[in-house]
């Protein structure tokens, strides 16, 4: 049996087949591929890759498998939960992956390599006068193919799906090196398993995506943005009851703001100012579209919104007129995430709850975490037209944040356990990673898990694609060490 190659050959290896300057091991280099972007673990690499075809792409995974060194790629690096944090092998990176390959507006689809941002993705598509709908906070900086690895889903869920929704075929680099083209065009394809779902939403533990070909739909023609006060969560939730049989596929857009949410914005975000006129405990931004000529949302949305406030529950609203409106109103709720650094720190879950249960566990969970810590500030917001909730905790006022951020665990136990009970999940959009790893291993359907870790090893044996991560094929964690 030969020798596995030392890892002085295996860079020397990668640097004659990709150029010395893709394969850069330079600390200073290597610094920005080992923090994740809430800065809650830090890794270590003996490299980053950065291949530029595939087919480097499948010599470099190759190479390190007979090495026996992990791979972990990284698109744009903006996950949350620890995701693409490396501890020991190399960083694949996928930037130079960054090509349109082909778009076919009659097909509705466009094939996209891994690397492009998304952004970009979303700009083609218009160009080619579609639109790709998928749309979150980073997606000037995130890449498409970590996108479709966590499945994740952001801002027009509700109208359009999650990331696995809108990927028709992809091409993928298996842990052996070997490259699956699945890249078909296809609406309808029964032929065998559909492999494309086994690796969206597996972030980079069962295989990599290196191009993806992605469902377009129509750009909408008319749009209109309202911003509602509220007297409860459960009067949003009649509101949103009350829109979707109003507007059907036209609701594309749903968010929920508490109070403390937008005070927060308020206080702290730059060229921001008060919807409405007076204070409420809730709030819900809501979008409609329509796709059809001689559409008017803006009437659609005043008589909706003029129905609910006859029903009750609906205390205010203000409608925006122009596309800056608009924007002016998206603001309200894109800074959110931003403005809770100023408050202090933040402990965030990412959940999902069925719509029937989810003012119940706004409730429930609110006052549970409260009981457990006077003066804390709950800030649960997010896409609750299709059930996922942010909920994430502010520190008191006066408290140290280390102090208060290492009851993380105390408050994952006392959330996800009302999540569990309500036939929740506690992985909306972000994806488990390594924060929710061993929650997942204790939370998940024992037949599951099972199923999870038999797929890891039957397409991953030696767990050389981002090992420790989803799920563990060892009992011993990867030394994730808080930043």
């Amino acid at each position: 049996m030969t020798a596995p190659l030392s890892h002085d050959r295996l860079l020397a290896t990668l640097s004659e087949r990709l150029g010395r300057r893709h394969v850069r091991t330079d600390p200073a280099d290597l610094a920005p591929h080992l923090v994740e972007s809430r800065g809650l673990y830090r890794g270590h690499a003996l490299a980053v890759v950065a291949p530029g075809t595939t087919e480097e792409v499948a010599f470099t995974v190759r190479t390190c498998a007979e090495a026996r060194v992990p791979v972990v790629a990284q698109g744009g690096n903006t996950g949350l939960v620890g995701g693409g944090v490396p501890f020991g092998g190399i960083v694949l990176s996928l930037n130079r992956l960054n090509r349109l390959r082909a778009v076919d507006p009659l097909g509705a689809s466009m094939t996209v390599e891994a690397g492009m941002i998304l952004a970009d993705v979303q700009a083609a598509a218009d160009a080619a006068g579609m639109l790709f709908p998928l749309s979150w906070a980073a997606e000037g900086t995130a890449r498409i193919g970590g996108g479709l690895a966590t499945n994740a889903g952001g801002l027009a869920v509700l109208a359009y799906g999650n990331a696995r929704d809108l990927v028709l075929g992809l091409e993928v680099v298996l842990a052996d090196g070997r490259i699956w083209n699945g890249l078909k065009a296809l609406r309808k394809n029964n032929a065998g398993y559909d492999l494309k779902h086994l690796f969206v939403g597996s972030e980079g533990t069962l295989g990599i995506i290196t191009a993806a070909t992605l469902k377009l739909y129509p750009k909408p023609l008319s749009t209109c943005v309202g911003f509602v006060g509220l007297a409860s969560a459960r009067a949003a939730l009649a509101l949103f009851a009350q829109l979707r049989a109003g507007a059907d596929r036209g609701l594309t857009a749903f968010e929920y703001i508490p109070r403390f949410g937008l005070e927060m914005v308020l206080r702290h975000g730059i060229d921001v100012r008060p919807p409405l006129s007076g204070s409420h405990a809730a709030y819900a931004l809501v979008e409609l579209s329509s796709p059809r000529p001689g559409s008017d949302t803006r009437a659609e949305m005043e008589a909706l919104l003029a129905e609910a406030m006859e029903a009750g529950g609906v205390e205010d609203a203000v409608i925006g007129a122009s596309a800056a409106q608009d924007a002016a109103l998206w603001r309200l709720r894109e800074l959110l995430p931003e403005v809770q650094k100023a408050e202090g720190g933040s402990i965030k879950h990412d959940v999902s709850l069925p719509l029937s249960r989810l003012a119940d566990f706004l409730d429930e969970a609110s006052a549970a975490c409260e009981a457990v810590m006077p003066g804390l500030r709950p800030c649960p917001f997010g896409h609750f037209g299709d059930g996922n909730i942010h909920f994430n905790l502010t520190q008191p006022v006066g408290m140290e944040k280390a102090e208060f951020l290492s009851q993380w665990g105390r408050f994952n136990t006392i959330v996800h356990g009302i999540v569990e009970r309500m036939d929740g999940s506690i992985a909306a959009e972000h994806g488990i990673g390594l924060i929710k790893r061993d929650e997942l291993a204790r939370t998940a359907d024992p037949v599951g898990l099972d199923l999870m870790r038999r797929l890891k090893a039957a397409l991953d044996p030696h767990d050389g694609l981002n090992p420790g991560k989803v799920v563990a094929l060892s009992d011993d964690p990867p030394p994730a060490l808080p930043v």
